[in-house]
């Protein structure tokens, strides 16, 4: 009944937004004498703060038509090359004759897989990160899927699944690449490669890095971390699952709702988002256009939120933050243990942040612990001061002091010579 009062309240609401839109413009119109005074721009100011919180945020567009490559433009074009109900990997493909311009010569850049967090925002969330390596890497992006828009004669698609689609994007992308798992994907990235390990999967990856992920969430436990705890297994399925209304595609779908995510993050920074919103009205007022546009960007990444799937949701709060089975050695996929201790081949490196509050400085660290097969010389452990969780794949710190580190990485463990060139999209996926 929640998703249905959402919705309602939703559609409620939806009169008093075209009244706020009809006096937006009649206070901005220049025939308006009222449209150039601190009341007339202040009543503009509470209309569109009025309808930025109350608007629902669909999905961010990328907006990276190009990068500069040695200060040169080159035209980016984002293609979907492996599909599945649940997810889209995408490649940021590079136009490769603007490309071997601006490097007088070859095109063959280390492939990285960003796999993205399904926690709750889309893959877009990850727009600064693919920005930092698209100038000399080939960036591919696992885009999720809102289980909100899946129709329920799909299927359904649990952690297991989300490791079988990891593997195989992994192999689409092709062997010695580097993968990225930030945020929430660190325990099935770190799955998936075990079991790619375990059987010599040609298709291994060079290296594989980990940000802010909960691969052990015993260590330095946030206010998440305690509340999976505090609340047992049964009350996450009583409470915050809940079916999609119609008209929605995914009608009937149970589904852990983007909103109540969305609430989470929200309550456990409640202050700064207020200020942050009495700030935009101030900007708006004094025609602070800089601040107004700042704002707007990050919000409205923020406030896109999608839906989960009832059995995704309920068995990452199980298994990784109540059971912490990867941690302990007693996860298994479909029947078989996973070993990270498996993993011999592929070079491992960690990153955190000094200040983060969701996943706790020592939780991604643990993937060394867990590795015990990679020789030491091939990890690298890096702690990032000064920065929050999303610091540490986004902003100034990452551009300038943890995406340099990762670079250098990635190019320890990359032999130009084998490297693939991507030109032409991989056929989809049936």
């Amino acid at each position: 009944m929640l998703y249905h009062a959402y919705e309602l309240s939703h559609a409620a609401v939806a009169p008093l937004r075209q009244i706020a839109d009809y006096q937006k413009r009649l206070y901005r119109s220049p025939y308006n004498p009222v449209a150039y005074t601190w009341t007339g721009r202040s009543i503009v100011a509470a209309c569109d703060l009025f309808e930025s919180l109350t608007r629902r945020y669909s999905k961010p567009a990328w907006n990276l038509p190009k990068t500069l490559v040695n200060g040169y433009p080159v035209t980016v074009m984002p293609e979907v090359v492996w599909q599945k109900p649940f997810c889209e990997l995408m490649h940021f493909r590079r136009d490769a004759e603007e490309l071997k311009h601006a490097r007088s010569g070859s095109v063959r850049d280390p492939r990285v897989l960003l796999v993205a967090p399904l926690s709750g925002h889309y893959a877009t969330l990850l727009r600064r990160t693919v920005e930092a390596f698209l100038p000399e890497h080939e960036v591919f992006v696992t885009c999720w899927a809102d289980a909100r828009e899946v129709p329920l004669a799909k299927g359904r698609f649990d952690l297991n699944d989300y490791i079988d689609y990891i593997i195989e994007m992994i192999q689409i992308v092709g062997p010695q690449a580097h993968v990225v798992g930030i945020c929430q994907p660190g325990p099935p990235v770190l799955a998936a490669i075990s079991l790619m390990a375990e059987v010599d999967d040609p298709a291994l990856p060079a290296t594989m890095t980990y940000m802010g992920s909960p691969i052990d969430p015993r260590e330095s436990p946030t206010v998440p971390n305690k509340l999976a705890l505090e609340r047992s297994y049964g009350w996450f399925k009583d409470n915050v699952i809940y079916s999609v209304p119609w008209p929605n595609k995914g009608f009937m779908r149970r589904v852990y709702p983007g909103f109540l995510q969305l609430g989470g993050f929200i309550s456990m920074n409640r202050d700064r988002h207020f200020l942050a919103h009495k700030e935009y009205f101030e900007h708006l007022v004094q025609g602070d256009c800089d601040s107004v546009h700042k704002h707007r960007e990050f919000y409205d990444e923020y406030l896109a939120v999608m839906d989960l799937t009832e059995e995704f949701y309920l068995q990452t709060i199980r298994d990784v933050f109540q059971e912490f089975k990867l941690a302990r050695g007693e996860f298994f996929h479909h029947g078989q243990r996973v070993k990270p201790e498996a993993i011999t081949k592929v070079a491992l490196m960690t990153v955190e942040g000094e200040k983060d509050d969701i996943s706790g400085i020592g939780q991604t660290q643990a993937a060394h612990r867990l590795c015990t097969g990679i020789p030491s010389e091939m990890k690298v452990d890096y702690i990032q001061p000064g920065v929050g969780h999303y610091g540490v794949f986004s902003g100034t710190r990452f551009r300038t002091e943890i995406q340099p580190r990762m670079r250098q990485f990635m190019r320890n463990y990359w032999d130009p010579k084998k490297e693939l060139v991507y030109r032409k999209a991989t056929p989809l996926a049936e």
